[in-house]
């Protein structure tokens, strides 16, 4: 008869790893400043579009509560639907120019000479580096409408007619003058960002593309463009949300010939209605709209990217 005998379990018990607080330690100064610097004045606007808060308020006497009234009175006026269109089609197609000019650039340097790839990248960076307003004197000077490089140029070409045209007299062309502007300026950062994406492409991955009889263009868009994806979509989420809140460029384009609502994005909108007419009150209600059209379609993007990621 045999007798089994059961040990006892000596397994060691397996020891629970301890995360290091090391990075929330890191993180937490960041998230700090972030608070501080963005939470004090994003709550102010968000108080002060619930009240009557115009000139008197300013000298002492109490604002007044008047709830959602100029939530009411911003989303029944035409106008302040006027300037959102024109703000999210100038958005759009800003957006949209850069990457693709970014990417067009972006593939040049790798394509091109060590020379020509540094030269082309110190004139990106000069371009970048150069100050808002210095940047917009100089394009001032180019579209003006007397002494102006472009009109001059443009006339030269057999039959167009371009002595002494105003570029800021009408809408469309008042935004074509502030989308090759905020297109100049955006490139740069796109172009850089790309062309980093683009370097961490593997040369086994284009070899072997090569080899199994890719072009160069099938090789772009079926083997590198989906590589970089995700550079792409946040340099594209970045550019975005900064194209929806541009200001200074129209402010100053504005400044040097023209005036009205007609010529207006969220920026100079929301700036006139608080600065111009004294209306702290509308213009924080047209902030706090302007803050979740933003964040909705940044949360709409991410999630996005987020599914793809997943599936």
């Amino acid at each position: 008869m045999t007798t089994t005998v059961s040990l006892p379990d000596v397994s060691v018990p397996k020891r629970r790893k301890r995360r290091s607080k090391a990075p929330y330690w890191l993180v937490a100064p960041s998230i700090l400043i972030l608070v501080v610097g963005t939470g004090y004045p994003t709550v102010w606007q968000l108080v002060t579009s619930f009240k009557e808060f115009g000139l008197r308020q300013q000298f002492g006497q109490p604002a007044a509560f008047v709830g959602i009234d100029n939530y009411v009175s911003l989303l029944t006026d035409r106008a302040f639907w006027g300037v959102i269109g024109r703000s999210l089609a100038f958005c759009g197609a800003a957006a949209t120019i850069t990457l693709l000019i970014g990417l067009g650039l972006a593939v040049l340097m790798q394509q091109i000479s060590t020379f020509a790839r540094l030269t082309l990248q110190i004139s990106l960076l000069l371009a970048w580096a150069m100050p808002v307003v210095a940047a917009m004197t100089v394009w001032t000077w180019l579209f003006d409408r007397r002494r102006g490089a472009i009109n001059y140029l443009l006339d030269k070409i057999p039959g167009v007619d371009m002595y002494r045209f105003d570029w800021l007299a009408s809408p469309w062309t008042f935004f074509v003058v502030a989308l090759v502007i905020v297109v100049w300026m955006s490139v740069p950062f796109v172009a850089f960002s790309i062309y980093a994406g683009l370097s961490q492409v593997s040369e086994e991955v284009m070899e072997a593309s090569s080899l199994d009889g890719a072009s160069g263009i099938k090789r772009l868009r079926l083997v590198v463009l989906p590589i970089i994806r995700p550079v792409i979509a946040i340099v594209a989420l970045l550019q975005v949300i900064w194209d929806l809140r541009v200001f200074t460029q129209i402010t100053m384009l504005q400044d040097a010939g023209a005036s009205g609502t007609s010529y207006d994005l969220l920026g100079t909108y929301i700036f006139k209605i608080g600065t111009g007419a004294q209306d702290f009150g509308s213009a924080s209600a047209a902030s706090v709209l302007v803050l979740l059209l933003t964040v909705g379609i940044s949360w709409w993007y991410v999630r996005r990217l987020l599914k793809e990621d997943e599936s």
